[in-house]
């Protein structure tokens, strides 16, 4: 089968605010690659793009954020990845739309991308690709890149009000993403009063502070958190930057009337500085930056200082997996396992403990293997519980929650981790082997991609394939368990936390893979 391209020099043709853009068709969606939306000099806040003349070519993705550390590449089965230049002008978006009409007032869906606040891009899996789900949806999808790590989460004001926002030039990377969204996205068939937000991990986190970010008011309306909640001690203990600043000038020879210099140097003569200096900084405490920071921009953490009044506004979709940051080997054999021997297993880690964690585990997951205990997710599952009951008892619009609790085929059956139900979300889950099973994958795909679609739309993520999905309370946390067979669970597993939490495996542990019965 042979599917229809174009891409002349007349069509397609999206006309901007700073000038015309030319992008491509391709089996039924356009398709704009690497669209600039801001300008910015390293440590400032960002500024429009200058207009063109002529038609500027949309045809390839732009350059990604440069990362402190070297990529390498793993896990590629679990979690397939792109590998993309690098460069600080790195303030780009990507588009796919089904129809160029400015009149179709499609939702938007804009994708922030996951890696924390350090790495990561618009990009980097191959699961991004936002083509299955603009044509599943009849949407409109973006992604964008922004800057990270030092170059956009470095407190640099107690050095002057030059560098006043400079510990949140990321976000505000991001408001201007939104903000050239609100400006251009009806020439691509979007809706700019009807903008969703979606990411997952970082970019969940990303969500969460964009929430809190008064500049963001107004330029997106919903919101899709996926394993984005994390423990608020990850917070450093300080918010006082002079500390990492004065010790990256003296390791770079540098005086502290010489600040500036900071600007211009080779980024990668200022990451390496960086991570010499900071480690030491981190270990004790202290501010070293790779996150927003709470001033004038940014209100802070909303289970600490509470819930704009903005924010109370915003309908919420938040969730996370099963075993999240589980990424180590399976269990080997674990499909032959007898009960007694499951037992055995969870005994050498758990001791006495075992038994009733087996009972607790069976009563919020029926059918699921007991060993799954062992990678049980004690990051965000706790947290997205808190953040959800918070923001409900605050009152606004409705919050939703949602468990990714799939089963995958590798290693004798391994329970979902962290980024594994993004292809799902996406509609790709054919560009990733591991998540294929017959006569379920594509179903639960479906019934996936649905609840996020039909929140975009209207801020509701139930639909006729899914049983009924109430609204989370302050005292009833209501979950869609999305599995082979979808549920709905109300504080399933409360009891089960209650006894896990205090005897959780570390990650660490989790990672080297667990002990295997022969």
């Amino acid at each position: 089968m042979v599917n229809r391209f174009v891409c002349s020099y007349n069509e397609p043709i999206a006309q901007t605010k700073a000038g015309k853009l030319r992008g491509f068709f391709w089996d039924g969606i356009y398709q704009f690659r690497g669209v600039p939306y801001a300008r910015a000099r390293r440590f400032h806040s960002p500024e429009p793009v200058e207009p063109w003349q002529g038609v500027r070519d949309a045809l390839d993705y732009g350059y990604v954020c440069p990362m402190l550390a070297p990529e390498t590449v793993r896990g590629e089965l679990l979690v397939p990845h792109r590998y993309w230049p690098k460069s600080e002008d790195c303030q780009s978006l990507n588009i796919w739309t089904p129809s160029m009409d400015a009149d179709a007032h499609r939702p938007v869906m804009v994708w922030l991308h996951g890696g924390g606040f350090a790495a990561g891009s618009s990009i980097e899996q191959q699961a991004y690709d936002g083509e299955n789900l603009s044509r599943f949806g009849d949407v409109v999808v973006v992604t964008l890149n922004h800057r990270l790590n030092i170059l956009g989460y470095f407190d640099l004001s107690s050095y002057g009000d030059r560098y006043r926002d400079s510990g949140n030039a990321g976000t505000m990377d991001i408001v201007a993403a939104l903000q050239w969204i609100h400006d251009n996205i009806a020439a691509f068939g979007g809706d700019p009063n009807n903008v969703t937000l979606f990411g997952q991990s970082g970019g969940g986190g990303k969500i969460t502070a964009l929430l809190q970010t008064p500049a963001a008011d107004g330029l997106f309306h919903k919101g899709i958190i996926m394993s984005g909640v994390l423990p608020m001690s990850y917070e450093a203990k300080s918010t006082d930057s002079k500390p990492i600043v004065a010790a990256l000038l003296r390791e770079l020879g540098l005086t502290d009337d010489e600040v500036e210099q900071l600007e211009t140097l080779p980024y990668e003569q200022l990451a390496a500085a960086y991570g010499k200096v900071s480690p030491a900084i981190q270990r004790s405490g202290g501010y070293v930056g790779g996150r927003p920071v709470a001033n004038a921009q940014y209100a802070g953490d909303p289970r600490v200082v509470g819930f704009r009044e903005h924010a109370k506004t915003i309908p919420l979709l938040v969730g996370s997996v099963i075993a999240e940051f589980g990424f180590g080997p399976g269990i080997r054999g674990r499909k032959n396992m007898t009960r007694e021997q499951q037992m055995t297993f969870l005994k050498q880690f758990f001791g006495e403990e075992a038994d009733r964690l087996a009972t607790l585990f069976q009563t919020s997951y029926p059918g699921k293997n007991l060993t799954d205990i062992f990678f049980l997710d004690s990051l965000c599952r706790e947290n997205t519980r808190d953040y959800c009951k918070k923001r409900a008892a605050a009152g606004g619009a409705p919050v939703y929650n949602y468990l990714f609790a799939f089963e995958f085929p590798i290693d004798d059956g391994k329970p979902a981790w962290h980024c594994s139900d993004i292809p799902f979300a996406f509609c790709n889950t054919g560009k990733v082997p591991v998540c294929n099973v017959p006569e379920t994958t594509e179903r639960l795909e479906a019934q996936i991609a649905s609840s996020f679609v039909s929140f975009a739309k209207s801020g509701n993520p139930n639909h006729d394939a899914l049983p009924q999905w109430p609204e989370c309370t302050a005292n009833d946390m209501w979950t869609m368990i999305w599995d082979t067979e979808c549920r709905i669970g109300c504080n399933f597993d409360d009891e089960l936390y209650k006894a896990f939490m205090p005897i959780a495996p570390s990650l660490e542990k989790i990672n080297k893979g667990a002990v295997v019965l022969r």
